[in-house]
C-alpha cells in the first residue's frame, strides 16, 4: 500500500512551543488564593472577559465548573481539598501543555496545598495571586451563605471560621479588594501578568 508523502511536521507530536506561536501567547496557571468571599471568581471572570477581548485565549477553572465534573466525589475535609487541588493542578498543566493561559480561583488554604500545586505545575509556570480581604469582610459579603450555615455548625472544616487559611508569604501578587474596585483589581493583575504571557 503506497503512503501519502506527509510534511515533516507531522512525524512528531505538536509541541507547547509550537502552540503558543500559534496562539501568539506564552502559556501560565494564573492561581488565584483567598478566603471564600474575597473576590477570587470575580475578579478571575472579570480578568478573562479583559484577556479574550486583548486576543488571548483562556480557561477559567474554579469551584463551580470542576466540582460538578471531574471532583463530584469529593467534599470539604482537608483530605478532600489535597485531592481536589491535585486533579486541579494535573488538569491545568495539560491546558498549560495547549498553549492556553489557565485561571485557577480556588482557597485553596495551606501552603503545602499551594505547594504542591505548584510542583505539579511547575514553578515557572505557576504565578500565584493573593486575593486578599478580611474575614470580616469576607463573611458580610457571604455570596454564598456558606459563612452563615459554617456558623451554625452545618458546615465543618469551613476555611476561616473552624479551618486555618494559611495566607502566602510571598505572592507573585496580592490585591486587596476590600480597598481596590473590581476593574482596579482586573487591571492590576493585567498589568503584572502582561510580561510573562507575552504582549499582543
Amino acid at each position: 500500500m503506497k503512503t501519502a508523502n506527509i510534511h515533516p511536521i507531522f512525524d512528531r507530536l505538536l509541541s507547547r512551543a509550537d502552540k503558543e506561536n500559534f496562539l501568539n501567547q506564552k502559556a501560565k496557571v494564573i492561581w488565584m488564593t483567598g478566603l471564600s468571599g474575597s473576590g477570587k471568581s470575580t475578579v478571575a471572570q472579570g480578568l478573562e472577559r479583559l484577556l479574550f477581548n486583548e486576543g488571548y485565549l483562556t480557561q477559567v477553572l474554579d469551584g463551580d465548573n470542576t466540582r460538578i465534573g471531574i471532583n463530584n466525589n469529593l467534599g470539604f475535609s482537608l483530605e478532600d481539598r489535597k485531592e481536589n487541588i491535585r486533579r486541579i493542578s494535573e488538569v491545568s498543566k495539560l491546558f498549560v501543555g495547549a498553549g492556553m493561559i489557565c485561571i485557577n480561583s480556588f482557597v485553596s488554604p495551606t501552603k503545602e496545598i499551594r505547594g504542591k500545586a505548584k510542583s505539579i505545575i511547575g514553578e515557572d509556570d505557576f504565578l500565584e495571586v493573593y486575593i486578599n480581604a478580611p474575614l470580616e469582610v469576607c463573611e458580610a459579603r457571604d455570596v454564598k451563605g456558606l459563612y452563615k450555615k459554617a456558623r451554625n455548625g452545618e458546615i465543618k472544616g469551613f476555611t476561616g471560621i473552624d479551618s486555618p487559611f494559611e495566607a502566602p508569604e510571598n505572592p507573585f501578587l496580592e490585591i486587596k479588594t476590600d480597598v481596590l474596585s473590581l476593574e482596579e483589581s482586573v487591571q492590576l493583575v493585567y498589568k503584572k501578568i502582561a510580561p510573562f504571557i507575552g504582549a499582543k
